[in-house]
């Protein structure tokens, strides 16, 4: 059997995170949705996503597949309930939305057809009772730091079950003992606190000596904290990414860096990101309101039930040194944000410029940025991506009111 992750109609509530990859593939706690479950069932796992996705996250179907719905962050009694369905049975939750259902190959070739021409999960299917329990369900980008915790707790869990950690450095200041070294981790001179939440340090992850650290954190794979770093949890630095400043509760995707002093907090950040030294990005309110967020879908500013909610960040996008966010802003993929004052709390995809004002950030020269610093990771841009790129340039020029 093989798990296929269905990307939902709706994911551009969670734009721009969502433009460049599945819903599935965005990364809450230590692991992204699609690890968490390649993680539990040692099962392959692929993507059901729009055509503009599929080049990049092929599906790989079986003879027998259990398709889920890509949002739902997964518990352990929600992976029982759907690894025992039968063939031909789907479930669906409380309100009516469908979470899973497994398939038989011609089922499956059927349902890929109709996802791929925007038809509706298919309803004869045999629907056992609904599923009972309260899931987290990803909507909305700020959902992605509020659950971080939560996520973070579930995978340190699931990851460190039966295992043992690499020792730490002696020159450590430890309190709590939930922290967890894979091989190749690297600690010196730190004070590491873990009794407010869980400590995973990855695979040749290293933090520098000076850094300042409150869990819940999870620094993944060959990522650094750089020295004298101050960290409050819940917070993930995913792979390949390098962070110093003062960082709280936000989550870096992968690739990503904010390697200087400055705060971010209440936020999230895509991959191949750049936050030059002293960015600082406001997280409430002076008049401790209720921040609004950039919603793409309904083309204006959507409450969040929140008074802290920073930046949420797209892939590519960047910004020059001593820039500053206010409250509640949204920066669109591969835009490019520099000079004195505050930008607009929309920035859209591809902009170029800042409070000052904006024009668009080219094609052709964004291409040579992105590509220059992929190969820093020793990465190339492949055309897939590229072309993915382009369709995101295309699809989100009318946000770019100044080409008009």
């Amino acid at each position: 059997m093989k798990i296929i992750l269905v990307d939902p109609v709706s994911s551009i509530t969670l734009w721009p995170l969502s433009q460049t990859r599945p819903v599935a593939d965005i990364r809450v706690g230590i692991l992204t949705v699609a690890e968490k479950w390649e993680k539990i069932t040692s099962l392959p796992v692929s993507h059901l996503c729009p055509s503009v996705l599929a080049s990049l996250y092929p599906i790989d179907l079986s003879t027998e597949n259990l398709f889920v719905h890509g949002s739902v962050l997964p518990d352990e009694r929600f992976f029982k309930t759907v690894l025992d369905l039968k063939n031909g049975q789907a479930i669906k939750n409380q309100k009516g939305i469908w979470l899973a259902a497994k398939m038989d190959e011609s089922q499956s070739l059927d349902w890929v057809e109709r996802y791929l021409l925007g038809k509706d999960f298919p309803a004869h299917l045999a629907f056992v009772p609904p599923y009972e329990q309260e899931l987290n369900i990803l909507a909305f980008p700020w959902q992605i730091f509020q659950l971080n915790g939560i996520e973070h707790e579930k995978d340190y869990n699931l990851i460190t079950l039966g295992r043992d950690s690499q020792s730490l450095d002696k020159s450590n200041q430890v309190f709590g003992d939930r922290i967890f070294l894979e091989e190749g981790a690297i600690v010196h001179c730190s004070i590491l606190n873990s009794t407010t939440g869980s400590i995973y340090i990855g695979k040749n992850a290293e933090i520098m000596e000076g850094c300042t650290v409150r869990g819940s954190l999870a620094l993944c794979e060959g990522s650094v904290l750089k020295m004298g770093a101050k960290i409050y949890g819940p917070t993930t630095i995913g792979p390949g990414s390098k962070v110093g400043g003062e960082i709280q509760n936000s989550v870096l995707q992968a690739n990503s860096n904010k390697a200087h002093d400055g705060y971010l907090g209440n936020s999230v950040i895509g991959e191949w990101c750049n936050l030059g030294a002293d960015t600082n990005i406001s997280n409430l309110k002076n008049t401790y309101q209720e921040v609004k967020l950039w919603n793409y879908s309904k083309e204006s500013f959507v409450k969040t039930n929140s008074i802290f909610c920073g930046m949420i960040m797209g892939d590519h996008a960047k910004c020059g040194i001593n820039t500053m966010f206010n409250t509640g802003t949204v920066v669109g993929v591969g835009a490019n944000v520099f000079g004195a004052g505050y930008p607009r709390q929309f920035i859209p995809d591809f902009a170029w410029g800042g409070a000052s004002g904006f024009s668009t950030f080219g094609m052709d020269k964004f291409l040579e940025t992105a590509k220059a610093v992929m190969l820093r990771r020793n990465q190339s841009l492949n055309e897939n991506y590229q072309l993915l790129l382009e369709q995101v340039f295309f699809s989100t020029s009318k946000f770019r009111t100044w080409e008009k």
